[in-house]
């Protein structure tokens, strides 16, 4: 048995919940925790945290992480939504939270939220067998997700929530028929073409999940007479769902809302902007009856770690595909015009990522980041050829389908295809100066070897069949008397002195980064026997040719 944490770092509330998980990839859950922190305000786009909120959320992390270590967790994930990823001093309550809480935190798109979200629902309601709509009302956003099965077909989330809305339209969550009228309004050009593109796909059943859905349907439970309604599954109907919104408007100060039976006095000033999100939606999608998940992010969180951590066999959602690889395929094949090209250059990269990993020292996880970079780099060319490698940098960190990478993944991706060519990353670059030193290190190294492997496919014939780190007993990561020995496997009776020279050529910053110079073989497929590309000269496979 292990104990893992996770913590979701909420616009309105944090939520903490321990689990321990058995050998077979199912987990309890040992004790859960709920902090109403407010993180985030405002009532278009949440731009900075304040000082007062990074306070109050800096101490419920130290408080959830205290709990965790008391429960024995040895993994504490905290993952972030709106408010963080929207503020522009999100990097200074990143670094607080690691430096004064010891909780190192994970900002995730909004999509990344919606996949999270699904899988914790999953995980509390039996939706394998059924197409379904999930909807999940935050305070900053709420995340769409269409499912069939464990496959999520549509994952939305917009810039709509209950504290974002309140702040617009409902200040001290006093509500007028006008900014009511003006609210509806809103909820509905916002939602736009969604409930279109939701009935095209279609779904059998809905569900909500977390805490403005939950205290909505609690009280519809409470006026239907069912006064139990912590335990059970809750529900409730459209029609029940119009008549409380109404009550909630028509009560137009939080103190007067505190006489509706169930309504806890925290959600009270934001509750009506909540409501009418839901309200709208229902009407606009057709929604007759909803079910409430007891998970939610949190949960998700904790399903994500046991996936990545188990064997397939034991993967709780062992149908689920490979979302991470499936989203860069769709976004390789919606901008790349020869991606034959893209996946040799990735193939020769992973190459050199494992022949020399006793170099540079990435794991499992950076390699993955690396075979997505290496996918994506050249996708600016849809855009122009000319810095092409800015616009893939621009196109891969907005892009909206990548999904099952946080935010900080996201950005390693679109850094190494940023470098791989032209000027070496430099800390006068903003964005490469506000990486952790670890992930500066990481782009480092995948942007060195990146170049190479884009040299060694330079005129896009794939002549250059492999590409191997030499080693020498006793030598690590193919170092011989001071040089990084790269040997080439090319094609018989080609001409490959472009794809040599070219590699040579952009060799410079691995170069810089391994702290050796670069010297690469080449050996013949066929023969085994290296020829030296510009004067056809012959040798032993052993012969070194520097570039």
């Amino acid at each position: 048995m292990s104990v893992i944490a996770a913590i979701d770092v909420g616009t309105n509330s944090f939520h903490l919940v321990v689990a321990s998980v058995d050998p077979d990839g199912r987990f309890e859950v040992l004790t859960r925790e709920r902090e109403p922190v407010r993180l985030g305000s405002g009532g278009e786009d949440m731009k900075r945290l304040t000082s007062d909120a990074m306070d109050r959320g800096i101490a419920a992390l130290d408080r959830m992480r205290r709990i965790a270590d008391h429960t024995g967790a040895a993994s504490v994930t905290a993952v972030a939504t709106s408010a963080v990823r929207e503020a522009d001093n999100r990097g200074e309550f990143v670094a607080r939270a690691v430096a004064e809480a010891g909780v190192d935190i994970e900002v995730v798109s909004g999509v990344e939220e919606a996949r999270l979200i699904h899988l914790g629902v999953l995980g509390a309601i039996p939706l394998l067998d059924k197409r379904h709509l999930v909807i999940d009302i935050g305070g900053g956003s709420t995340e769409f997700i269409l499912g069939d099965g464990a496959e999520p077909l549509l994952l939305r989330s917009l810039k709509l929530g209950s504290i974002r809305l309140t702040d617009r339209f409902f200040p001290e969550g006093r509500t007028r028929k006008r900014t009511v009228r003006e609210c509806r309004g809103y909820i509905d050009s916002f939602l736009g073409h969604l409930p279109a593109e939701i009935a095209r796909l279609g779904y059998e059943t809905a569900v909500g999940s977390s805490g403005t859905i939950t205290a909505l349907a609690r009280i519809c439970a409470i006026r239907r007479g069912d006064r139990d309604s912590r335990t059970g599954r809750l529900s409730f109907t459209a029609k029940e769902l119009k008549a409380l919104t109404a009550d909630l408007v028509a009560a137009s100060t939080p103190d007067r809302r505190m006489d509706i039976e169930g309504l806890e006095e925290r959600r009270a000033d934001i509750i009506v902007g909540g409501a009418l999100l839901l309200s709208e939606t229902f009407e606009l999608l057709g929604i007759e009856r909803m079910e409430v998940s007891d998970f939610a992010l949190r949960e998700g969180i904790l399903f994500e770690q046991i996936r990545r951590a188990a064997t397939p066999e034991l993967d709780p959602f062992h149908r689920l595909e490979d979302l991470r690889r499936s989203s860069v395929m769709y976004v390789a094949n919606s901008y790349h015009e020869d991606l034959r090209h893209a996946e040799h250059i990735t193939d020769l990269a992973l190459e050199l990522f494992d022949g020399l990993g006793p170099r540079h020292g990435l794991g499992p996880e950076d390699r993955e980041l690396f075979e997505a970079a290496s996918l994506l780099h050249n996708v600016g060319i849809f855009i122009s050829h000319s810095a092409h490698h800015r616009h893939s940098y621009y196109i891969i960190r907005n892009s909206e389908h990548l999904t099952g990478f946080t935010e900080r993944e996201i950005e390693i991706i679109a850094q190494v295809a940023r470098y791989h060519r032209k000027s070496a990353p430099k800390s006068k670059h903003a964005d490469f100066a506000s990486l952790s030193s670890a992930d500066k290190n990481k782009v480092r190294w995948m942007a060195a070897m990146l170049r190479v492997a884009i040299g060694l496919d330079r005129s896009n014939r794939q002549v250059v069949t492999r590409v191997r780190v030499a080693s020498n007993p006793g030598l690590s990561g193919g170092q011989l008397n001071g040089e990084l020995r790269l040997v080439a496997r090319v094609a018989p009776d080609v001409d490959t002195s472009v794809e040599l020279f070219t590699a040579g050529a952009r060799s410079e910053l691995l170069e810089a980064v391994a702290g050796r110079s670069v010297v690469i073989d080449v050996e013949v497929a066929e023969s085994g026997r290296a020829t030296h590309p510009t004067n056809g000269a012959t040798g032993t496979a052993d012969t070194m040719i520097r570039l």
